[in-house]
């Protein structure tokens, strides 16, 4: 779970600059991803450490429960866009889709992290 936080972080990051970029520099909603990013990645390298492990990956957890609300909304004119139809903001839909879907993985990762953890009777895996 740590590098996958890590990597995550960093992959929100990415995300956000290049829809800021991609919008014309226009928008700080674009950044939406990297603000969400940045503190994904600061807490995945807290969870190098063994001893906050379990509690900055609890905290990567709920960040990424809010990222998927948070991204929920843009994410009603995705299939106009996937079937071709004209949408507003296609840069805030495509962002949102990727933001939310990565949160999902995320989460549904670090559920199956808890359950083996809880099987096993040690923490979580790394």
């Amino acid at each position: 779970m740590v590098l996958f936080t890590r990597g995550l972080g960093a992959a929100l990051l990415l995300v956000g600059v290049v829809a800021y970029v991609a919008t014309g520099s226009e928008s700080i909603t674009a950044l939406f991803p990297a603000f969400l990013g940045l503190p994904l990645l600061v807490l995945g390298l807290i969870a190098g450490r063994e001893s906050a492990r379990q509690h900055a990956i609890h905290g990567a957890l709920v960040l990424a429960l809010f990222g998927v609300v948070g991204s929920a909304m843009p994410l009603v004119d995705l299939p106009a866009l996937l079937t071709g139809g004209e949408v507003e903001r296609p840069v805030a839909t495509v962002t949102s889709a990727i933001t939310a879907l990565a949160c999902l993985l995320y989460l549904g990762a670090g559920v199956r992290s808890f359950r083996a953890a809880r099987r096993s009777g040690g923490s979580m895996a790394a």
